[in-house]
């Protein structure tokens, strides 16, 4: 799902483009990490946990906008808009309801840092397109 995302944004603009995949990069290496150390707990071995865990958060983005990608570009722009819209619903949702707990329990000044960033990369885009 993730590299569906990511292609509806590089079809929009390669600078939308390429902040979402700023985005994805933060996003997959903790995940990727996560995944290593639960699959080490479970009992595989160090070079498999890592094989999986690449594949599972690392790779599975790229192959699903390659994957997607002849789709999307084929979409005209109001229904490529209201996909990206969908897009950054399901973004915010999944924030809202997975990180915001967790950033609730986290000192104050970090997460007003990580606030004023998010802000700061939706203006990016926002003045982009001006």
């Amino acid at each position: 799902m993730d590299g569906f995302i990511y292609s509806i944004a590089f079809t929009v603009s390669v600078l939308t483009g390429f902040l979402a995949t700023v985005g994805m990069v933060l996003h997959e290496f903790p995940e990727g990490v996560v995944t290593y150390l639960l699959l080490l707990r479970s009992g595989f071995d160090e070079r498999r946990a890592a094989l999986l865990a690449f594949a599972a958060a690392a790779a599975s983005t790229p192959v699903g906008m390659l994957v997607s990608w002849p789709m999307v570009s084929a979409i005209d722009p109001p229904t490529l808009g209201l996909l990206l819209a969908l897009s950054a619903g399901a973004l915010v949702y999944v924030g809202a309801t997975h990180l915001l707990p967790r950033a609730e329990q986290e000192h104050r000044r970090y997460s007003i840092v990580a606030l004023a960033g998010g802000v700061l990369v939706a203006v990016v885009i926002v003045l982009s397109k001006a």
